[in-house]
């Protein structure tokens, strides 16, 4: 029997996590009520921060839940609610956790009674959930850990971490998303759940985007350019060849003025997901250069099976989650060894069948299948 599921993640319509991925294998068989972020840190005066509270002030008074939602080609298929959930954003404050507690399990019991929705599993993939554990006659409790939050940027740490520990120690089943993650948690009830990739949608060729640099080698990166990123590599790299043009795709969260005084490295913006394909198969290599950090040690980027479908080569630093593909993947952990890395990479087109086939198999929908024979049993 396929349970239905309430699940707290990030934003939906935002740039899909793994946790997206997921759910979206589970929409036709079962009724799912989708909550959106719960928060991870107090809010800051800043104007990230005020955009994004006014945006969720919006979608909560309009009942607008999500902005563009329907407008994506990846949204074809939505959750039978989306809730942009009353929460009081301070992790670890008991009034604002029994208020959130009061306001979103009023929101989500409400539409649990409009979709006849009884005893549902209750997923979440953000530790700030934990108050709200209880509050829907759940039958079991599937906590998603995607993510390191003791090393995560844009966290609080400490009151997070506390969240998760309580999270975990209620929760019927724990998936982590690495073994690094996995360690952290009960061994009896964890299991390791790698990340999933649309093979379909990044293996089908695609035309060149208008945007993209013309007349030499492509270097580039997709993703959230951030503090894990380590821009003094790339600054290195794009030095070593002058004559290859190095592309950024995504927003800009960290300081890039050692790039942007560069001639041959190019910011072209954040691009939907959908639009990735067509970027990533016109790369002459694709890179992960991250910086060597606890967060990265525990990752499973999305982006790593992304890349090796699309048959790109792939240059990267080193860590753990290369380890089933390092036969494919062109490593440097220092960085003289990352530019010699892209180097063979600019020489390795003729592996790119080898690189999509490695990953022919770890398709969203194996790993939900997974996933759903072990949770439809809780």
């Amino acid at each position: 029997m396929s349970h239905d599921m309430i699940v707290f993640g990030e934003d939906w319509g935002a740039h899909p996590s793994s946790t997206q991925h997921l759910i979206r294998q589970f929409l036709p068989h079962r009724k799912v009520i989708w909550v959106n972020s719960l928060g991870l840190r107090a809010p800051r005066l800043g104007l990230r921060d005020g955009m994004r509270m006014l945006r969720k002030l919006s979608d909560l008074a309009s009942r607008r839940l999500v902005a563009e939602l329907v407008s994506t080609e990846e949204d074809a298929d939505l959750p039978d609610e989306i809730i942009a959930p009353a929460a009081v954003p301070l992790p670890g404050n008991e009034t604002a956790a029994s208020l959130t507690r009061t306001f979103v399990a009023r929101q989500v019991n409400a539409a649990m009674n409009r979709l006849g929705v009884k005893r549902p599993l209750l997923w979440t993939s953000l530790p700030t959930a934990e108050p709200l554990l209880g509050a829907f006659g759940e039958r079991a409790v599937v906590y998603y850990a995607g993510d390191d939050f003791g090393a995560l940027e844009g966290v609080d740490h400490r009151a997070v971490l506390k969240l998760e520990e309580r999270l975990a120690e209620r929760a019927e089943l724990i998936l982590a998303a690495s073994p690094e993650i996995a360690e952290r948690f009960p061994a009896e009830r964890t299991m390791v759940a790698p990340h999933g990739v649309d093979v379909d949608l990044f293996s089908a060729r695609r035309p060149l985007p208008t945007d993209m640099p013309l007349g030499s080698k492509i270097v580039g990166f997709y993703g959230s350019i951030s503090g894990w990123i380590d821009v003094d590599l790339i600054a290195q790299a794009a030095r070593a060849f002058p004559d290859a043009q190095f592309v950024m795709i995504g927003p800009v969260s960290t300081e890039i003025e050692v790039l942007e005084k560069l001639g041959n490295i190019h910011f072209l913006g954040a691009k939907k997901h959908s639009e990735l394909p067509a970027y990533v198969q016109h790369f002459d290599v694709a890179m992960l250069p991250f910086r060597d950090t606890p967060q990265i040690r525990a990752c499973n980027p999305l982006k790593l099976r992304e890349y090796l479908a699309s048959g790109a080569a792939v240059a990267s630093t080193d860590f753990p989650a290369l380890d089933p593909y390092r036969a494919l993947i062109h490593v440097g952990a220092t960085p003289e060894a990352f530019i010699e890395a892209i180097r063979k990479a600019l020489d390795d087109k003729p592996r790119a069948a080898l690189r999509q086939r490695v990953v022919q198999n770890e398709t969203w929908s194996r790993r939900a299948e997974d996933i759903a024979a072990v949770i439809d049993l809780l």
